[in-house]
């Protein structure tokens, strides 16, 4: 029999030592694995004890404990905790001693123990028990997989309540950290795709061609976390190529849409090299909730209630043309192969001519701007007089793809 899988406690040891001893307990004793508690408490002594001591998760970021203490700013104090956790966690996952991480927390607790959560790759298990987890979770969960369970009861004492929740919690992390990573050494090349409502029947039309010739596809929905998703996984080394149509959430992050996917969305792929081919997928619009939430600012222009939930606003051709600057400057520091696919009809369904959002003065802002600032040296630019839906246009793009993605193998 092999060795114990080891789970990797993180939390406030201060204030929530009992309900971390509790789980330990049920983890070595219950369920057979090993388990090392690290303490990133900043109020009082651990009141169970540590196998990481807090100076050294301090240590891990620079800082000394005694000081954050005294600070009496423990904002400040657990945003440094939450440094030092990071460090600890991967240390201790590259030393191959974390095959599972568990926390417990309110607001500030989970806050913590997310961050460190969110440094460690795709597919390390990671549950944490919160009383944040029943509402909005994107600031704590991210582009990656953490599992959160809600609490129910508050994260103070062990009662008839939280007993059972906790073991819940230890029985759910004993499992995945017992759980045989499968072997997928021979699988197909996995290629990341981006795709939203209007561009949906461009990527599914490439989708097919690709598994044709022997790709596997993830498409991933445009919605901001979904950037970010798909990013992550090219930076931790499992999406090998980029099917980049979607880019919409570029215009979110300019313009201050709901769907943005951050600064450095179109980055990651050229970050690490691997073969990509991009396009200008829903740059034509910016994102919004209901129309009463559409920010006053806004009110004067054009908008579109695509559901009941969700608004558009067409994009203006300044705003265009700073989209257009800003997606050449990401793709001139590539550092792997790189193609941008221009439609010159439409980059999206609503764009086309006749369409609610068709604009040509936006539509030619964005493409002068690509001309004009892509470095062809690095960059090739592929015009097609289609809109971006058009089969053909999805067709080129994906063989375009292909011959890119094999050359990139052979010269490895």
């Amino acid at each position: 029999m092999g060795q114990k899988p080891t789970v990797v406690l993180l939390g406030t040891l201060d204030t929530k030592g009992i309900e971390y001893g509790y789980i330990c307990e049920r983890l070595q004793q219950e369920h057979g694995v090993e388990t090392i508690l690290v303490d990133i408490g900043v109020l009082g002594e651990p009141v169970v004890q540590p196998d990481v001591m807090r100076e050294a998760v301090a240590a891990a970021a620079g800082h000394q404990v005694d000081r954050l203490i005294a600070s009496g700013d423990r904002g400040a104090a657990m945003k440094a905790m939450a440094e030092g956790a990071a460090a600890i966690v991967k240390e201790l996952y590259e030393q191959n001693r974390l095959q599972a991480i568990l926390g417990l927390g309110g607001s500030g607790g989970t806050a913590v123990v997310s961050h460190a959560m969110r440094q460690l790759p795709v597919g390390v298990p990671k549950l944490i028990v919160s009383t944040m987890a029943s509402g909005d979770t994107r600031a704590y969960v991210g582009a990656v997989d953490i599992t959160m369970m809600y609490s129910v009861v508050d994260v103070a004492g062990i009662n008839q309540i939280s007993a059972r929740i906790l073991s819940n919690a230890a029985a759910a992390i004993a499992g995945m950290a017992k759980a045989a990573v499968p072997d997928m050494s021979a699988s197909k090349p996995l290629i990341g795709a981006t795709m939203f409502g209007v561009t949906t029947p461009a990527v599914e039309t490439a989708r097919k061609h690709l598994e044709e010739l022997d790709y596997e596809i993830l498409v991933f929905h445009a919605t901001g976390t979904g950037g970010q998703s798909m990013e992550t996984l090219i930076r931790d080394g499992f999406i090998t190529g980029s099917f980049d149509l979607t880019t919409t959430e570029l215009a979110d992050d300019l313009v201050g849409g709901v769907l943005t996917a951050g600064p450095t969305r179109l980055n990651a792929a050229g970050e690490v090299g691997i073969p990509q081919v991009v396009s200008l997928g829903a740059l034509d619009m910016v994102n919004f909730g209901p129309r009463d939430t559409v920010p006053e600012r806004f009110a004067d222009r054009r908008l579109y209630e695509h559901n009941a939930t969700v608004t558009l606003m067409r994009t203006t051709p300044e705003e265009c043309a700073e989209l257009g600057r800003r997606i050449a400057a990401k793709l001139n520091q590539a550092t792997g192969p790189v193609s941008l696919f221009i439609p010159l009809r439409g980059v999206s369904v609503l764009s086309k001519e006749g369409q609610f959002f068709h604009d040509q003065a936006a539509d030619e802002a964005l493409i002068e701007a690509l001309r004009q600032n892509v470095n062809p040296h690095i960059v090739e630019i592929l015009e097609l007089d289609t809109d971006i839906n058009d089969p053909a246009f999805a067709i080129a793009m994906a063989q375009r793809f292909h011959e890119q993605y094999q050359a990139w193998l052979n010269n490895r």
